[in-house]
């Protein structure tokens, strides 16, 4: 099992950018799907990015596509979310998950993951 810590966030204006990142522990980084959701206030958390195992298969919720890149380095252990021209609308608390994973499959839905980070807050305001 590992465990998720997530960096990066903070208060950017409309149209920046900011960089998220997901540190993992083990050693079995490798095995694990890994995704960025995101809740505001008041809403449901909601999907955002995903990206297998090996960081070749990606998927992305509409309302980001374009705007927002997810990636991975086995390496180190850690997952990114690259977010650009960020609206206010982006504004949310951003999580990290991952499920250990042998297929080459990028999970999207919040019932598909069992490991969770604690969160770190984006705001987008002028």
């Amino acid at each position: 099992q590992v465990q998720l810590v997530e960096s990066g966030g903070g208060l950017v204006q409309p149209g920046g950018s900011l960089r998220l990142s997901c540190a993992a522990s083990g050693r079995t980084f490798s095995s694990y799907a890994m995704g960025w959701f995101r809740q505001a206030p008041g809403k449901e958390r909601e999907f955002v990015a995903a990206i297998n195992n090996s960081g070749g298969t990606t998927r992305y919720a509409d309302s980001v596509k374009g705007r927002f890149t997810i990636s991975r380095d086995n390496a180190k252990n850690t997952g990114y979310l690259q977010m650009n021209s960020l609206k206010p609308e982006d504004t949310a608390v951003y999580y990290c998950a991952a499920r250990f994973s042998g297929r080459s499959v990028a999970y999207g839905s919040v019932l598909d993951y069992r490991t969770w980070g604690q969160g770190t807050e984006v705001t987008v305001s002028s």
